[in-house]
């Protein structure tokens, strides 16, 4: 691993991006996360840490990390939501090497939560972003920044206590500490093991092998480490410790995507190919399997080569672009919604209902002061928001920006629309982050781009000027 010591911090390329009037989320995406790892660059980043080996930052600013959350807030929350324990809340405990859950059922009031900690016990907030403001910001922007889904846990712990057992994750691993501090240890992947597609269950002290960081982490310091990783942490004596885990690139692999594109493959093959329909030799279970596997036989080598050529022919029929598209979807579906500036929220059809009390009707028109026209100037309220895919059953734009911010609390959010509209829509999506005006948009008549723009500004995907 690596450790960094850092100084003089500031957060000066979320400043930057945020700052500017005309806002390219992209910008401020990357911004978030160059702040994350500074002072290391993206670059460096990429090329010689992420899924190889953990990085320790830490940081003179100990209060760097110090508007993405807190344990005032972890207690409003508790105080003013329904927070159930086992959907919301875990507590835990490690204790003579054994891991123990203590959740009871219903509700997790503050008064609980607080008994469970002054007991020794750790509190695991799951999906802290549907509450806080703060951790739905970081989130998102990453979630742009990564094009994968991006999670979060807040975890609150007592002095001198361990909440949970050696293991490791399925996700790449951000913590940010925010309050207190935290002994961590970092183990290397057993063999076989490294980025591995599950999470491990927990494992003992004698079986998590060579420790290959040891590190106290404190207010503004940043751990990252890769999937694989075992890890284990405890709370030192004299302080408790509040942090972070942000996530990501969970079951976003080469292996899932090739799952994905080898399905797709063999299902236009077999529509496609008369080769793939055809019957296996006939009694190829004579000479086929293990039992046979040390036999030499040149039934057996031809029925390889025929496998061989089939897999071939079957890669050819693989459209790429599909299974990308199929994984962008996934994405839409299971992200957060845009977490959006003031200036952007005021362009959207909120910032207009708050502002000029305009509404959309169950026929998705606008009843604007000054409705939208061939004039009307529209763009993106963020990149990622929107994706257009073509389908068996036509063109549909998947978008995220009335998705839930608890994990799969919406269905899906898709618009079908006419192949002319959708080379419309991705007019509006390769021309972000500028504004055009309606009548530039590449669609038939003045209305039917005026009807388009009134159907995704009701949406909640576009800003208008």
């Amino acid at each position: 691993g690596i450790k960094m010591a850092v100084k003089n911090e500031t957060k000066e390329y979320f400043l930057k991006g945020w700052k500017k009037e005309n806002l390219d989320s992209r910008e401020t995406a990357q911004g978030i996360f160059l702040d994350m790892i500074y002072p290391v660059s993206e670059k460096h980043f990429f090329k010689t840490i992420w899924e190889k080996k953990p990085l320790y930052l830490k940081r003179t600013n100990k209060k760097y990390n110090d508007k993405v959350f807190s344990t005032d807030e972890l207690y409003r929350i508790l105080r003013n939501n329904d927070i159930q324990f086992s959907v919301n809340i875990d507590v835990t405990s490690y204790v003579n090497e054994q891991r123990y859950t203590h959740n009871t059922p219903g509700r997790a009031d503050a008064l609980s939560v607080l008994k469970f900690y002054n007991q020794g016990c750790s509190i695991r907030m799951l999906n802290p972003q549907t509450y806080s403001n703060g951790l739905w910001l970081l989130n998102s922007k990453l979630q742009e920044y990564f094009q994968s889904v991006v999670g979060s846990n807040i975890y609150l712990t007592p002095p001198g206590t361990q909440g949970f057992a050696p293991h490791y994750d399925d996700i790449e691993a951000f913590v940010l500490q925010l309050e207190g501090k935290k002994r961590w240890w970092l183990y290397k992947p057993r063999e076989g093991e490294e980025l591995p597609k599950e999470s491990s269950p927990n494992f003992s002290q004698a079986e998590i092998g060579e420790v290959i960081l040891d590190v106290i982490v404190e207010p503004g310091d940043l751990l990252y480490f890769p999937r694989g990783t075992i890890h284990q942490a405890e709370c030192l004596p004299d302080a408790h410790s509040l942090h972070v885990t942000v996530s990501t690139y969970q079951k976003n692999t080469w292996s899932d995507f090739l799952e994905m594109a080898l399905q797709q493959g063999l299902e236009t093959s077999i529509c496609e190919d008369v080769n793939f329909r055809r019957g296996l030799p006939l009694r190829y279970m004579t000479y086929m399997g293990a039992m046979y596997s040390d036999t030499e036989d040149k039934r057996r080598d031809n029925f390889k080569k025929k496998v061989k050529s089939l897999l071939l022919n079957l890669v050819d029929n693989i459209d790429f672009d599909e299974t990308a598209d199929q994984m962008g979807l996934n994405l839409t579906r299971d992200s957060l919604p845009p977490f959006l500036s003031k200036v952007e929220r005021n362009r959207t059809v909120d910032g207009c209902h708050q502002t000029n009390g305009n509404t959309c009707n169950e026929s998705d028109s606008v009843a604007m002061r000054e409705p939208i026209t061939p004039l009307t100037a529209i763009k993106l309220v963020s990149f990622g928001v929107l994706r257009v895919v073509s389908g068996t059953d036509g063109v549909v734009a998947a978008y995220n920006t009335e998705n839930s911010r608890v994990y799969h609390g919406k269905e899906e959010n898709i618009l079908s629309i006419s192949f002319e509209e959708a080379v419309a829509v991705e007019h509006i999506i390769k021309s972000y982050p500028n504004f055009i005006k309606v009548k530039s948009l590449p669609l038939g008549t003045k209305t039917a781009k005026v009807k388009l723009s009134e159907n995704l500004f009701c949406r909640g995907l576009l800003q208008i000027k």
